[in-house]
């Protein structure tokens, strides 16, 4: 499988009157064009510090000290912030976490689309408000046009989810970074909200990025599975091979721990 993105020994450090703190310990995994990939570990093993890193938003103290993000060919390392600008959104996109933080209160659902998509893409407003109609068409909401006159404080929590992943496709990106989409909502939506973000991705046909604390998500959503511990990937493989028989201590306690009756590994 052809790499679409290949991260090469990622280093990314926070300078710290305390001291440096080194968040990512020569970070190395690819993925493949077509390819669903999970990113699984605990809270502060440097997950969301990967993500950071390979859209170029990681800020001061924290910097890139070491290593190559090579995206479609692309030194993303190396890229100007006027290149990246033009990659976030169009070339990756990302889903994140929380709805209530990610989108503009102060703006409507359609216009902040809108914006987004006249960034990226050479369109007419008119243009632009039929593409962002059909996306949240596309991501399961109804009334559509109404639905895009509101303003964020005005969906439910799963369905402002709907919507950031209707703007993280918006513009039919190569890759999808999805950091922890689900943890805001309850199962069933989480459920939901992951077959969305499946059949979002075998219909354009994009690479995505699974970054999550659920081993239970990227089970039922990732053909392939990396394991991070402070700052390093410790494990990687099939799925269903890190789950059902784990190499490293940590992966399998994250194992015990996410999935209940798993039988043991190593």
């Amino acid at each position: 499988m052809t790499a679409l993105l290949s991260v090469e020994d990622l280093r990314t450090s926070f300078f710290t009157r305390k001291g440096v703190v080194s968040a990512l310990r020569g970070v190395s995994f690819e993925i493949g064009r077509g390819e669903i990939v999970g990113l699984v570990g605990e809270s502060g093993s440097g997950k969301s510090v990967t993500a950071a890193s390979i859209l170029g938003l990681v800020r001061p103290p924290g910097r890139i000290v070491g290593g190559r993000i090579l995206f479609d060919g692309r030194d993303l390392v190396t890229s100007s912030e006027r290149e990246m600008r033009h990659i976030r959104g169009r070339q990756i996109g990302l889903v994140l976490q929380s709805p209530r933080t990610a989108l503009n209160p102060l703006l409507s659902v359609g216009d902040q689309m809108v914006n987004i998509y006249r960034a990226h893409v050479r369109a007419s407003r008119q243009e632009a408000w039929a593409a962002c109609l059909a996306m949240l068409e596309a991501v399961g909401l109804s009334d559509v046009e109404r639905r895009a006159r509101s303003y964020p404080n005005q969906f439910s929590g799963g369905s402002a989810q709907r919507v950031l992943i209707a703007i993280a496709l918006l513009c039919n990106p190569k890759l999808l970074l999805a950091d922890e989409p689900t943890t805001a909502l309850d199962v069933t939506i989480q459920a939901q909200i992951l077959r969305l973000l499946q059949d979002s991705i075998a219909r354009t046909g994009s690479s995505a990025l699974l970054i999550t604390h659920d081993l239970g998500a990227v089970a039922h959503f990732a053909q392939r599975t990396m394991v991070m511990y402070r700052g390093e990937i410790v494990e990687q493989g099939p799925t269903l091979s890190v789950i059902t028989d784990p190499q490293h201590p940590y992966t399998a306690a994250l194992v015990a721990a996410s999935l209940p009756g798993t039988p043991p590994g190593h």
